[in-house]
């Protein structure tokens, strides 16, 4: 047996292969993405301290986090060669939490404080109030960012186990 005819036999092995190899390429690039996607949600207001206590004034209902899911594709979409899924948030102020952004002092017209004490807002009143004055820059935490660390960390692992077992 000459080295051309293990060569080739090789190949032809790998070719075999390559079915079972697109399917796992898929199926990486799909765990990967759903990992980023809850890793983006865990570091997006609102979350929770060691202690319980929830992190992010005014942001309860959960909305931010709940459209990493939503507005992410999961699924590859493959294009030659090419395994394509999306970390997507589309909430209006997504960049905001996610980059960091600077306060400025404003009027915001119908915001008051009520008899109870309570911040309240009613655009039909004349009232308003200047807000922004405490807070000059809120920093960014960066959700965006640990989800394709994730990914990448996720999608390394997954691939060096795919090489061991094309290569055995």
């Amino acid at each position: 047996m000459e080295l051309g005819d293990a060569l080739q036999r090789r190949m032809e092995e790998l070719a075999k292969r390559q079915p079972m190899i697109d399917r796992r390429f898929a199926a990486i690039a799909e765990g990967a993405t759903l990992r980023a996607v809850e890793e983006a949600q865990d570091h997006t207001p609102p979350n929770t301290f060691g202690d319980g206590e929830i992190q992010g004034v005014h942001m309860i209902t959960g909305g931010l986090a709940q459209h990493w899911s939503t507005d992410s594709q999961t699924a590859p979409v493959r294009s030659g060669s090419t395994y394509t899924t999306t970390l997507a948030n589309d909430k209006e102020y997504a960049s905001y939490v996610n980059d960091g952004h600077r306060m400025d002092r404003h009027f915001v017209p119908g915001l008051y404080v009520g008899d109870d004490g309570l911040l309240s807002m009613d655009p039909a009143r004349d009232v308003g109030m200047m807000v922004g004055t405490r807070t000059k820059y809120v920093p960014g935490l960066y959700m965006r960012e640990k989800g394709v660390d994730k990914y990448s960390d996720v999608a390394e692992s997954e691939l060096r186990k795919l090489a061991g077992e094309v290569l055995e």
